[in-house]
């Protein structure tokens, strides 16, 4: 397990480049995101370690960043001022791009890993819009009326967004749908909770909500009626970040306000935790996700996750407000 303290600033969240196996990007904040400072963080492993390769600091908190998939050595950030900023690694201490649009915080930025001359944003302002690097204003707005958390491109369908907000929805937007009253929203699912964490899909049509029930659930947004496909239960406080692995289509990955992180099996796939049986239980059953293994090293909220793209199947890295980014491979960690 390798460590980096991210000095004075409280990580938000954390990403690898999907162009190097050894490069991070941490979003991070001051005063746990209250006021003050953010710092953009990029990071190499090396072996001698986790290594500070460039920093940028902005006027505002940072909530999210994301990796360009068309440039090497750029990178996204969302502020707590509106604005989304895009750094050069290269480059000097000041971004190369900015776009202000959204009215209240930018809690989310994601690249489209298909499509990849546009991202999307998602603000508390109660929109998700989608933008191109190269426009200073936004392609599209897409309204959910309520505050949301994250927003992100299907990795299978560059034309898919989910999203999920304050409200308790996840919502599902086809931007090859005419935008008429509905605004490209196509399906919207309730998940039964005061709140959600992250939308993010994985298995082509399924994707992973979370929230302050303490509960992963699973969803298949091509039959949204017949309600979860599995739940996964064990946190004890809020879940912040799901994230799905890019390699076994049955594990994801889980951080929450209890400081840890874990690793479930949504029981689709042999494998890892995985039996086909279970699926075939029948129509509207809903499966119990299993548990393979948890990391316990955090001290303080566990607000980050990603996993590495490349090389071997287990490797991932998590950040937490208490200034501490680890990374590790799951698999020690598996039970």
């Amino acid at each position: 397990m390798l460590h980096y303290r991210t000095q004075g600033f409280q990580g938000c969240a954390v990403k690898y480049s999907p162009f190097f196996d050894n490069r991070l990007a941490v979003a991070s904040s001051a005063n746990f995101g209250l006021v003050g400072n953010g710092r953009l963080h990029i990071l190499e492993l090396t072996a001698n370690g986790i290594q500070p390769l460039k920093s940028f600091t902005t006027q505002d908190s940072l909530y999210d960043t994301a990796w360009s998939e068309l440039h090497e050595n750029q990178v996204l950030a969302a502020s707590g001022d509106g604005s989304i900023k895009l750094f050069d690694c290269t480059a000097n201490d000041f971004p190369i791009s900015s776009w202000k649009e959204h009215g209240r915080e930018v809690f989310s930025v994601n690249w489209n890993p298909v499509a990849k001359d546009r991202f999307c944003s998602s603000s508390w302002d109660g929109t998700v819009r989608v933008w191109s690097p190269h426009r200073p204003q936004s392609l599209l707005t897409l309204p959910t009326h309520s505050c949301t958390y994250s927003a992100s491109f299907c990795p299978h369908n560059p034309d898919l967004i989910s999203c999920v907000t304050s409200d308790s929805y996840v919502r599902v937007f086809d931007l090859r749908t005419p935008a008429s009253a509905s605004n490209h929203l196509v399906t919207q699912i309730p998940i039964h909770a005061s709140a959600s964490g992250p939308g993010m899909l994985g298995q082509p049509g399924v994707l992973a909500t979370a929230g302050v029930d303490r509960a992963i659930r699973t969803f298949d947004i091509r039959a949204p009626q017949q309600g979860p496909l599995a739940t996964m239960l064990g946190h004890e406080y809020a879940v912040r970040k799901v994230a799905w692995s890019p390699h076994l289509s049955n594990v994801l990955l889980s951080a929450s306000y209890d400081m840890t992180c874990r690793v479930w099996s949504d029981r689709s796939e042999a494998g890892p935790g995985g039996d086909m049986d279970v699926m075939r239980a029948g129509p509207g059953s809903t499966v119990l996700g299993a548990e393979l293994g948890r990391m316990g090293r955090h001290t303080e909220f566990v607000t980050g996750i990603d996993w590495c793209l490349f090389g071997s199947e287990g490797w991932c890295a998590s950040v937490g407000w208490d200034e501490n980014l680890y990374v590790w491979d799951v698999r020690a960690s598996m039970t």
